[in-house]
């Protein structure tokens, strides 16, 4: 039987393979996250998709999308309207590297 651990070996191991693949994973990562927090405030909201989608403005398909974890073309617009219909406030924060722009 597979576990976190043996998946956690499996991604180390491609990783060093393939040091490229971080960034893929990160930019994945980043995804489920935002789309983890939409579904979230939405069902704590008690909203349906098609309730949030006639707030926004837009289409049920549309928040299907932009819930499911492998979306990442939403725009900022469309993230602020989301927001704003789960009376929540969107933040965006910019972060250095670990290495930082003064080594380069």
């Amino acid at each position: 039987m597979r576990n976190k651990d043996d998946l956690d070996r499996t991604i180390e191991e491609a990783l060093k393979r393939d040091p490229s693949l971080a960034e893929g994973l990160e930019r994945a990562d980043r995804a489920w996250d935002i789309a983890f927090q939409i579904y979230d405030l939405r069902k704590k909201a008690r909203l349906t998709q098609t309730q949030l989608a006639k707030l926004v403005g837009t289409r049920q398909s549309n928040i299907a999308r932009i819930e499911a974890a492998d979306y990442t073309s939403y725009t900022f617009k469309t993230l602020e309207k989301v927001a704003k219909a789960l009376q929540a406030k969107l933040q965006i924060k910019i972060v250095p590297e670990t290495k930082s722009l003064a080594q380069i």
